[in-house]
C-alpha cells in the first residue's frame, strides 16, 4: 500500500474527529453564552428582587447578537401589572442626542451654521452682548442660566402656557460665565435648540423627531411623549421616599421639550443606537462632530460631544452614551465602541438605583477589565491645599482640599472628605470625577481647580 493510499483511507476518520471537536467547541461556546445570559438576567433583575426599583427594562446587544431583552417588575404597582415587552418609558435627557443629531441633520441640509449666532434664528433672545454660536447649546457651554434650576419655573412644570413663558424665564438671568468658558449641564440650551429646529425645519418639534427621525427607522414605539394621549404599554413612573414608592409629580410634557420629553423603549433605543453608530443617521462629518469632545475657549478637552457623553464608565470601558432622569423615570443608554456592545436600562422609578450603575455592571461582565492601580502622591501637597469655589449647576460649588496621612483629601460642599485618586502631574480622580489642579505662570500654589465630572465641567477658583 502507498503511502497516498494510506492517507485516503485515514481521511474519514479524520474528517469525524474534526466534526466531533467543532461540535465540543460549539455546545462549549452554547454553555458559556447560556451562563453569559444567566449573570446578566440575574443582575437587571436584582433590584426589583431587592425592593430598590419598581421596574426595569433592559437590552444587552453585542454586535448583531441579543444576549438580554426583557422587563422586570411592575409597570403598574396599583393594578399589579408586570413590565410588559416593549414596555414605554419616559427617558428624559437621552432625549438631548435625538434633539442634537435634528440639529447636525439640518447642517448637512445646509439649512444651519453651527458657528452662526444664536440670534440668526432667534432674533429676539437677549445675549447681553455676548456672541453666543449655536454649537455652545450643543455642549452645554453657553452659560445661560439652566431652566430647571430656577425656582420659579416649578410653578410652571404643571400648567399649560406658551413656551415662550419659559425662555423669559431664563432669558431674564444673567449668564454664569461667558460662552466657552466652563460647562454646566443646561436645559435652557436644548430647550432653544427645539425652537430653532422648528424655525429652521418648518415644523414643529415632535413631528420633526418622529416624522424625521423614529419613521425611518422604524422606531414604532418611539414618540414625543404626552399627558392625555393613551399609549400601550406605557409604564407608569415612581419615585422612592427611602425605601417606599410613591406615584411620581405630574409633569406637563410642554416643558422638558427637546431637553427631555421623548418616550421609547429598550428595543427601539438599541435600533437608534445602532443606526447612529453604524452611519445611517448623519454625515461622516456630522456624526464625527457630534461624538467628538467639545472644548472650552482656552483649549481644554471635555468628556461631553453634542448630547453624548464620551470618555469611559466607572471602570474604566471606553465608551458613549447618555442618562435621563424625570419624575418617575430613570435611564441610560450607552455604546461601547471597541466591544460593538450596546446596553439600554429603563427604568419607572427613581431611587436608590442608577441606571448607569447598573449599565456598567452588565457591559463588565462582557468586557474585560483591571481596577486601576494608582500611586501616591510624589508633589508638594501644600501648593493644592486651600479652599476653591465657583459656579456649578444650580448653585455655587466650594471644594476644600485638605492633606491627609494618605495623601489629598477633598470635602465637596463640606461633604465629609474623601481621598483623591492620584493619576498623573496635578490631575486626580474621585470616582468617575477628575479633577485638575492649575496655576499661574507655573510656579507658586494651585490657583485653579478643575471639576470634571463628565456631564459639567466646572472651573473653581482659589478663595
Amino acid at each position: 500500500m502507498t503511502h497516498a493510499s494510506r492517507f485516503r483511507v485515514h481521511r474519514p476518520a479524520l474528517a469525524l474527529l474534526a466534526s466531533f471537536v467543532l461540535l465540543v467547541t460549539l455546545a462549549q461556546a452554547q454553555s458559556s453564552r447560556v451562563a453569559l445570559v444567566a449573570r446578566l438576567d440575574s443582575l437587571a433583575g436584582a433590584p426589583v428582587q431587592e425592593g430598590r426599583a419598581v421596574g426595569i427594562s433592559v437590552a444587552v446587544v453585542r454586535g448583531s447578537d441579543t444576549l438580554l431583552l426583557r422587563g422586570y417588575g411592575r409597570a403598574d404597582i396599583e393594578l399589579d401589572v408586570k413590565t410588559p415587552d416593549r414596555a414605554v418609558y419616559e427617558i428624559g435627557s437621552v432625549t438631548k442626542q435625538f434633539t442634537a443629531a435634528a440639529i447636525l441633520q439640518l447642517r448637512d441640509e445646509g439649512k444651519l451654521d453651527l458657528d452662526a449666532d444664536v440670534t440668526r434664528y432667534l432674533p429676539t433672545y437677549p445675549t447681553a452682548g455676548q456672541r453666543l454660536p449655536v454649537r455652545r447649546l450643543l455642549d452645554h457651554t453657553s452659560g445661560i442660566k439652566g431652566l430647571t434650576e430656577i425656582p420659579a419655573f416649578r410653578s410652571l412644570w404643571v400648567r399649560d402656557l406658551p413656551r415662550d413663558s419659559a425662555v423669559a424665564l431664563f432669558a431674564a438671568e444673567p449668564f454664569d460665565f461667558a460662552p466657552g468658558e466652563a460647562m454646566i449641564y443646561n436645559n435652557s440650551a436644548y430647550f432653544l435648540l427645539g425652537l430653532i429646529i422648528e424655525k429652521v425645519s418648518g415644523m414643529s418639534y415632535e413631528d420633526y423627531i418622529e416624522q424625521r427621525i423614529f419613521a425611518p427607522l422604524g422606531m414604532k414605539d418611539s414618540r414625543y411623549c404626552s399627558n392625555t394621549e393613551v399609549v400601550e404599554r406605557r409604564a407608569h413612573g415612581y419615585d422612592y421616599e427611602g425605601r417606599t414608592p410613591r406615584r411620581a409629580a405630574y409633569v406637563n410634557h410642554l416643558w422638558p421639550y427637546a431637553a427631555g420629553s421623548l418616550c421609547s423603549t429598550v428595543g427601539d433605543l438599541v435600533t437608534w443606537l445602532t443606526a447612529l453608530h453604524g452611519g445611517k443617521v448623519l454625515s461622516p462629518r456630522s456624526y464625527r462632530e457630534m461624538t467628538t469632545p467639545a472644548r472650552l475657549n482656552d483649549g481644554t478637552e471635555l468628556r461631553y460631544g453634542m448630547g453624548l457623553a464620551l470618555g469611559t464608565d466607572v471602570r474604566g470601558i471606553k465608551m458613549i452614551g447618555h442618562g435621563g432622569s424625570i419624575p418617575g423615570f430613570a435611564s441610560h443608554a450607552r455604546w461601547y465602541p471597541d466591544a460593538q456592545l450596546y446596553v439600554v436600562v429603563l427604568m419607572n422609578s427613581n431611587g436608590p438605583v442608577s441606571p448607569s450603575a447598573l449599565a456598567s455592571e452588565l457591559a463588565g461582565e462582557l468586557i474585560p477589565w483591571q481596577r486601576p492601580v494608582f500611586r501616591p502622591f510624589t508633589g508638594d501637597i501644600a501648593l493644592l491645599v486651600g479652599r476653591y469655589a465657583g459656579p456649578s449647576r444650580g448653585r455655587e460649588m466650594t471644594v476644600e482640599v485638605t492633606q491627609t496621612a494618605q495623601g489629598v483629601a477633598v470635602s465637596v460642599d463640606d461633604a465629609p472628605a474623601r481621598p483623591l485618586a492620584w493619576v498623573e502631574g496635578w490631575r486626580f480622580r474621585l470616582d468617575d470625577v477628575n479633577i485638575v489642579f492649575e496655576r499661574r505662570g507655573g510656579t507658586g500654589p494651585a490657583t485653579i481647580l478643575r471639576f470634571d465630572r463628565v456631564q459639567g465641567h466646572y472651573v473653581l477658583r482659589r478663595r
